[in-house]
């Protein structure tokens, strides 16, 4: 009932509200359980599966087209930004399974991460602090902090680093 309710209001008074409408769209979140941080923007094209078990930091972001699969938990940590199109999918089905069971496991993006267009994280995986998965990118394992990663499968492609914290990883 809850999904049918959010639907709803998602196409009535989420999607059609201008683009700058932030605080319109956190609050119609919070009021479907979301933790929503300070700040934290969610564009009116992303779509959002389930509000209650969206956790967003500070300043963190859902760009437009992103779809937000969140059947278990998916947590964004402050200034965390997932990027246009991209798939956050928190779940999948056990092909073992003769009856096709649906498996679910939180997706954390930690502080400072960027999901960037267009990629798809995996259920269960975990985007470690400043780390950046790269335009496309399929990522289906955890991904270090402040390591860049880019492919299909993902693979560490560099480390991020931040100007003015030469010689050492940006933290």
């Amino acid at each position: 009932m809850g999904r049918k309710l959010w639907g709803l209001v998602w196409a009535v008074a989420f999607r059609p509200t201008p683009e700058r409408l932030f605080f319109w769209r956190r609050w119609l979140l919070r009021m479907f359980g979301a933790e929503m941080g300070e700040g934290s923007n969610v564009y009116p094209r992303c779509r959002v599966w389930a509000p209650w078990n969206l956790k967003m930091g500070r300043h963190s972001c859902l760009a437009n087209d992103v779809d937000c699969y969140a059947v278990d938990r998916i947590e964004l940590g402050d200034f965390a930004v997932v990027s246009q199109g991209a798939h956050l999918c928190g779940a999948s089905h056990d092909i073992t399974d003769p009856e096709f069971r649906l498996l679910h496991k939180p997706i954390r993006i930690e502080p400072k991460a960027w999901v960037a267009a267009g990629a798809f994280v995996g259920m269960g995986v975990t985007v470690g602090e400043g780390a950046v998965a790269g335009a496309r990118a399929v990522v289906v394992k955890d991904v270090e902090p402040w390591k860049i990663v880019a492919g299909n499968p993902a693979r560490v492609v560099g480390v991020r680093k931040v100007k003015g914290t030469e010689g050492a990883e940006a933290r």
